[in-house]
């Protein structure tokens, strides 16, 4: 009978970012004692949000919603200047969340804003950090700020001050995709001036490296991650990309048994939101299944770790 090996990626789950956002609630919920209200979700991953829920954590989409002077917490993927105002207008008792790396792609945005450039953000419409990124562009400006998600966009976006422009990306991108992208774009626009150290973030970069390492030595590709998280996708596209089927679940009960037939080399990641139980539980799921042998491959250690706020520390 043919040996069925399970075969880990590593780096994989929880980056710091995502640590330090998921710490920010719980001491905030253990200081002050629930409810305690979070701008969307603290990460973009279902049983973090519903952890945190049962202990008393309230997601909102707008501030609106949020009572006059309540512990409030930004989420890690970043908020615009308007809603930050809004949240001193209601005299809400707020702590930023925020990625320090999507922080970090703010700042760059502010400071070509007061260059009087104009800016090209690389990123998914719609995405909680992208709004957040544009809405860090000052009205005040003489730039102007411009979306850009593919390759399409990159060849026929029109811009103001095609001499005077600078590039920042969402940190979560496929690395090669964007690469594209930038390419296109620097052809086009041969002054485009982008940031000294990439925007797409640490954690990305290792995760996407991994998966890549992973399909090179598995037969099919488990990536444990929600659907709205856009690095866990990435790590899916990516998989897919090197050849090797691949699957994004948010939990064992979304596994497809047939997906398992006739595979002998199973690879799992995780997104960078996704916590390490769940993959855990995958593991104990496919051992049904006569994988009985389980591999972690060699990767990159992380020890980055970020600070919390001074008043929860």
């Amino acid at each position: 009978m043919q040996s069925k090996t399970i075969k880990l990626a590593n780096p994989r789950g929880f980056c710091a970012g995502v640590d330090r956002a998921i710490d920010i609630v719980n001491i905030a919920l253990d200081k002050f004692g629930p409810p305690v209200y979070v701008r969307h979700e603290v990460v973009h991953n279902r049983k973090v949000v519903q952890d945190l829920k049962i202990r008393g954590a309230r997601f909102v989409d707008n501030l609106d919603e949020v009572p006059e002077g309540s512990i409030t917490i930004f989420s890690a993927h970043g908020v615009s200047e308007k809603v930050e105002s809004q949240a001193k207008k209601y005299n809400l008792n707020f702590f930023d969340a925020t990625c320090p790396l999507v922080t970090k792609v703010h700042m760059e945005v502010i400071k070509y804003a007061q260059q009087g450039r104009d800016v090209i953000m690389i990123g998914h419409k719609n995405h909680p950090e992208v709004e957040g990124t544009l809405g860090r562009f000052p009205n005040k400006s003489s730039g102007k700020i411009y979306l850009v998600e593919d390759e399409k966009d990159a060849h026929n976006i029109n811009i103001s001050q095609p001499s005077n422009l600078a590039l920042v990306t969402q940190t979560t991108l496929s690395v090669d995709d964007t690469k594209q992208i930038i390419e296109i774009l620097k052809k086009r626009f041969p002054e485009i001036k982008s940031p000294n150290a990439d925007d797409i973030c640490y954690a990305t970069q290792n995760r996407q490296d991994a998966v890549k390492q992973l399909a090179l030595e598995t037969d099919f590709i488990i990536v444990v991650g929600s659907e709205n998280s856009s690095n866990s996708n990435r790590l899916k596209e990516l998989a897919e990309l090197m050849g090797t089927e691949s699957c994004l679940v948010d939990h064992v009960s979304q596994l497809s048994e047939d997906s398992l037939k006739n595979i002998s080399k199973l690879g799992i990641t995780s997104g960078a939101s996704a916590p390490e139980e769940l993959v855990k539980e995958i593991i104990s799921y496919c051992k049904g299944f006569g994988f009985s042998t389980v591999k972690e491959i060699q990767g990159l250690k992380e020890n980055i770790s970020f600070k919390l706020p001074k008043e929860l520390r």
